[in-house]
């Protein structure tokens, strides 16, 4: 049976697919990649939102399937969750050139997708992946801590209100840093404890 919400979060994939006006779907064509829409349970408790998918990402279409995809599995499955048990998503979805930033008008592009994946969704719980997208978030909901940084905000619940109901935003690094630095495992497994005790 195809629920309503796999009808719209399909609508969006469509779009995003045809996304012709954008800056870089030459970029995927041309390099035969694929747009990275999401991934995961369409009614899932718990959104996990990263910045712009990496090559290996824009190869497979899939959110977080590199090494730092690997890291963020894990990471899940040590609160008692799996993969398909949350949603998988990016501000962005297609593959900035060398990993650059996203610019500001590509956001401006792709960041409404996003909105609605969450409209769709409606999850309890946004986690965010890493400093960018920590940014993008607490702005959209007109937090009073958008201008921290993630080093004072990672780990720390804190509480918005979407059009549906309360919700909680979770700043958390990005699961790259544990790739370069055994110190940043650690402090990653506890900011998931606080996910764990939400999800």
């Amino acid at each position: 049976m195809t629920t309503k919400k796999t009808v719209q979060l399909k609508k969006i994939r469509d779009e995003i697919w045809h996304l012709g006006n954008s800056p870089l779907y030459k970029y995927r064509t041309q390099n035969k990649y694929f747009p990275v829409i999401g991934e995961g349970n369409h009614n899932a408790k718990i959104i996990f939102i990263g910045e712009a998918p990496g090559e290996s990402e824009a190869k497979a279409g899939r959110p977080f399937c590199g090494a730092a995809g690997k890291i963020l599995d894990e990471l899940i499955e040590s609160i008692g969750l799996k993969r398909g048990d949350v949603y998988i998503t990016n501000v962005v979805k297609d593959r900035p050139p060398n990993n650059r930033d996203p610019t500001l008008s590509e956001i401006a592009l792709y960041s409404p997708f996003l909105e609605r994946q969450i409209e769709i969704i409606q999850p309890e719980v946004i986690a965010t992946l890493g400093r960018f997208s920590t940014k993008f978030i607490l702005q959209k909901f007109e937090m009073p801590e958008k201008d921290q940084s993630i080093t004072i905000l990672h780990g720390k619940a804190l509480d918005a209100i979407a059009t549906y109901g309360p919700i909680k935003i979770v700043p958390i690094y990005h699961p790259a840093v544990a790739l370069y630095n055994a110190n940043s495992r650690k402090v990653l497994e506890e900011d998931f404890k606080v996910l764990g005790k939400l999800g």
